[in-house]
This record gives C-alpha cells, sequence and structure tokens, in this order.
C-alpha cells in the first residue's frame, strides 16, 4: 500500500455530517489554525480544542526574542474563541487514545470525538543527567521564557549547549541583555545537523562578533549546579588545553526536539522511527478520521520524493488548512508544501526555504564575509532550496521558482546583482 492510499480515501471523500464533533489535540499554532481554518471553510458542528497548558494559546516564536527580552508580556494569538464557537478547554492533558471508542483519555475525564485533529507539537530534548540540576533550562513554553527572563536581568554567567537555531537565537537574546554567553556544541560547526559545513562555516564567526564564545567539538560530561564539566577529549576548534569546567549561572539546552507522541504509543497509529505521526499526502493517519498536522507528523513529498518533517512555525501554519478541507470533504490538492522558516540571530535575518538534501549542485550569491548573501541548491538546473542571509528579495522569489521547479541559468543565479526570477531560462 502506498502511502498516499494508506486510508480508505473514498471513505473520507464523502461528505461529513455538520453536526460531527472535531476536537483537537494541541493548542499550538497548529491546533488553534486548525479550529480557525474549520469554521472559515464553513464547517458548523462542535469542536473542542483541548491544550495541555493553562495559558491562553500563543505564538512560540517570539518566546526566543521579544517576550525573553521583556520586550512583549506574551504572544496571545489574536483569535476569539467564544466567537469562533470553539470549546477552548486549557490546562488539561491528555493521556491516551481509545481510537475503538473513539475517545481520547484526559486528566478530566474522557472526551469523544467524531473526528481527532492531533497537533500536539514537540518537546524538547533534555541533557542525559540533568533532570533537576538548579539552573537548568530549556526554551519551549511561556514558563520557560518567564523563568529565563530574571536570567539574562541578572546578566548571569550561561552556558548553552547546542549551536543549532534555538541555541543561536538565546545566544543572541543573551548577548543583547549583557550576559557572559558560552556555547557548547558537540559537532565541529553550528548548524551541523541542518545545513552543509561549507555553509554553516561562516555563521561560526557571528559568535565571536557579538561577543559570544563559541567552543566546538565540545560534548558535555555532566552538569552541576554552577558548572558546566565537558568530557576529556572536548576540544576548543581542535585545540587542546581548553578548560573542562566551564562556570553557568545558567545552563539553557537546545539540543533538539521529538515529537510530542508519547500518549499514543498503544492507541494502534502508525508512528515512524521518530516518533512522528504518519500522515498521508491529506495529513489524514493510519486511523479513521484520525488527523495529524504540525512537529507531530511526517509527510510524503512528492515534490522532494520522500518523506518530510518540519518542526517549523510555517509547516504548523499551511497544514491546518488541507486538514479543514479534507474534513469537510472539500476537494483538496496533496499537502505538498515548500518547507520555510527564519531565524534572527547576531543582527542577522536568516531564511530558508525547501529541503536540499536531494540537490547536485550548490552555488553562493555574494561573499559569506559581508552582511548579506544567499545560497543556492539545485537539481537538474531547478531550484530546490534556498537560504537567505540578510537578502529577503531573494527568498521571496526563490521560494515561488521552487514551488514552479522553475529551471535556471547557474551563471545567472549565482550572480547576487541579478534578480533570481530574472535567472529563469
Amino acid at each position: 500500500m502506498s502511502e498516499q492510499q494508506q486510508t480508505p480515501a473514498d471513505e473520507r471523500r464523502a461528505p461529513r455530517p455538520a453536526g460531527r464533533h472535531v476536537v483537537i489535540v494541541g493548542a499550538g499554532m497548529a491546533g488553534v489554525q486548525t479550529a480557525v481554518a474549520l469554521r472559515e471553510q464553513g464547517f458548523t458542528g462542535p469542536v473542542t480544542l483541548v491544550g495541555a497548558e493553562p495559558h491562553q494559546p500563543y505564538d512560540r516564536p517570539p518566546l526566543s526574542k521579544a517576550v525573553l527580552l521583556g520586550k512583549a508580556e506574551d504572544s496571545a494569538f489574536d483569535v476569539d474563541f467564544e466567537a469562533l464557537d470553539v470549546d477552548l478547554r486549557l490546562g488539561v492533558e491528555v493521556t491516551r487514545l481509545r481510537a475503538a471508542d473513539r475517545e481520547v483519555d484526559t486528566e478530566a475525564g474522557p472526551v469523544p470525538y467524531d473526528t481527532l485533529v492531533v497537533a500536539t507539537g514537540a518537546h524538547p530534548l533534555t541533557l542525559p543527567g540533568s533532570e533537576g540540576v538548579p539552573g537548568v533550562h530549556l526554551l519551549r513554553t511561556l514558563d520557560d521564557a518567564a523563568r529565563l527572563k530574571p536570567v539574562l536581568e541578572s546578566r548571569h554567567d550561561i552556558v548553552v549547549v547546542g549551536a543549532g537555531w534555538i541555541g543561536a537565537e538565546f545566544a543572541t537574546a543573551a548577548r543583547q541583555a549583557g550576559c557572559a554567553v558560552t556555547v557548547v556544541e558537540a559537532a565541529d560547526r553550528p548548524l551541523a545537523g541542518a545545513l552543509p559545513a561549507e555553509v554553516t562555516a561562516p555563521m561560526g564567526a557571528w559568535y565571536a562578533e557579538s561577543g559570544a564564545e563559541l567552543r566546538l567539538h565540545a560534548r558535555v560530561e555532566h552538569v552541576e549546579e554552577g558548572r558546566v564539566v565537558l568530557t576529556a577529549d572536548s576540544t576548543d576548534f581542535g585545540a587542546t588545553g581548553a578548560p573542562r569546567e566551564l562556570p553557568a549561572d545558567a545552563v539553557v539546552v537546545g539540543i533538539g526536539a521529538r515529537p510530542a507522541t508519547g500518549w499514543l504509543e498503544d492507541s494502534g497509529v502508525a508512528l515512524d522511527p521518530s516518533g512522528a505521526l504518519v500522515a498521508d499526502d491529506r495529513l489524514r493517519t493510519s486511523l479513521p478520521d484520525v488527523y495529524a498536522v504540525g512537529d507531530c507528523a511526517s509527510f510524503p513529498s512528492a515534490r522532494y520524493g520522500e518523506r518530510l518533517l518540519v518542526h517549523h512555525w510555517d509547516n504548523a501554519l499551511q497544514g491546518p488548512r488541507t486538514v479543514a478541507a479534507d474534513i469537510l470533504g472539500a476537494a483538496v490538492a496533496p499537502y505538498d508544501p515548500v518547507p520555510y522558516f527564519w531565524s534572527e540571530q547576531f543582527g542577522r535575518f536568516v531564511q530558508y526555504a525547501g529541503h536540499h538534501a536531494a540537490a547536485d549542485t550548490l552555488l553562493w550569491r555574494g561573499d559569506p564575509a559581508d552582511e548579506a548573501w544567499s545560497v543556492l541548491w539545485l537539481r537538474e538546473d531547478a531550484l530546490v532550496a534556498l537560504l537567505a542571509v540578510g537578502r529577503p528579495r531573494d527568498l521571496a522569489q526563490g521560494r515561488k521558482l521552487i514551488e514552479q521547479a522553475a529551471p535556471l541559468d547557474p551563471a545567472r543565479a549565482a550572480d547576487p546583482s541579478v534578480p533570481l526570477k530574472a535567472a529563469v531560462r
């Protein structure tokens, strides 16, 4: 059975009765936008949105920026749930799915559904052995940001574990607040799991420019209150003699995330090795009338010829429209977006679109020593991915060209003075 045919499509395409009860588990961007999209597309039946956190549903990207720096109290969505007639249940943890009974169990009792949408997002990975150690923080929730605000205000010595997107954004905010920051990364470069070495190489210099220290090839042996101890074989840019013990009034861990699907392990729903729900190209799971959207779900991409798991905001914004349309029995195109995300770090606006894994050519547009430059990935001369640093026009035009699979003239595409759209053959 193909991925596109893993669920009974004919059964799903039939129009649904208007009174069907849709239950959405997860009140982040994906869950909230699913509720909004259902109403916008004309669904009139009951909608229940269940969220584990007690706070009014909020957007996560500002947590590592405005909220963390005290420039905003929160980042609540501007959504009137009462006007939408959405039953909002907050502070309710969902513990189990009983698909045969069409119910989800919660701490407050079972919730029956006719259609279920799983939008539980992802949990940040913790540093082994750090649980319960005072001063160790994650940055995923509003409560996490609230705990970190006074750390920044006190201008503490901070160690960040992980030089990925979250690590870089937090280090940026901490330096803006006047903290001494050391970032330790087990790999040989920042963003090692996201981008190739030649692209991330110039990004390493951004840390020093901001006044943060970046320690590469640095693995954490253990964390104690007030310090981080590195393994004996950890080095600093390949050099020996760097200190193994780092003073740390606070430790912020940013080493990745895993789909928040533990409550589904005994439900019979298909999960992939990462723990993500296996969804088809309409975001339907292997269980009847159960959908998955956002960070907790992987989906097949015909554009890239592989299954994608996208842990970014734009995926949580776009997927709900497909889910809502399919729930309503409307005609809907296969879900196959061009992945997109952005990051604000060290005074730079970094944007990425596409998926570069299958590219056969890498092109530079501009000098990475400058403030603004881009990298293009081509496959048989068609643009498949793009990284833009301070070049938003490249991103905007490139994203459209990826969607169109338009062939480019590589020589013109590599010329930063030529608009990308003018490089189309």
